[in-house]
């Protein structure tokens, strides 16, 4: 390799490296599994990430259950982002603000998922980031 093509190498490697963004994220909860009693004093066994499962008696037929999952502590590792949900903000009377906090889906190289939350932008569906032990997540990567 010459002295001019070693160069312009390290030039172009410097520069996207200098494209990357770094953004925090914090874990966050799957979605929410509703589901209906299918009979009075049933019961829904809903099981959870740490193995257990947790019973949840039910008040009559056709009541709804609202099962909300704990959200799991965050796996450094590299995914791609399989789903981008907008989070509604909350104003400090209560009311709600436009938000640019999103709800990632990611699904990670060893095929788990992880949700986790961040002001990360611009992300698409489909784009690979890593998951740093430190709480942030790096994007883009080849």
């Amino acid at each position: 390799m010459s002295p001019t093509a070693f160069r312009f190498s390290s030039l172009a490697l410097a520069v996207l490296a200098g494209c990357a963004s770094e953004s925090p994220v914090t874990p966050a909860p799957a979605p929410v599994v509703i589901t209906t009693a299918p009979q009075p004093n049933s019961q829904v066994v809903v099981p959870q990430p740490s193995g257990q499962a947790v019973v949840v008696p039910q008040a009559g037929a056709g009541s709804a259950v609202v099962v909300a999952p704990a959200a799991a502590p965050l796996r450094a590792g590299f995914g791609r982002v399989e789903s981008i949900t907008a989070l509604p903000g909350v104003a400090a009377s209560g009311g709600t603000t436009n938000s640019v906090n999103r709800r990632l889906a990611l699904r990670m190289d060893d095929g788990s998922l992880q949700y986790l939350d961040t002001p990360a932008s611009p992300l698409s569906v489909g784009d690979r980031v890593e998951l740093t032990s430190d709480g942030k997540m790096r994007f883009p990567v080849p």
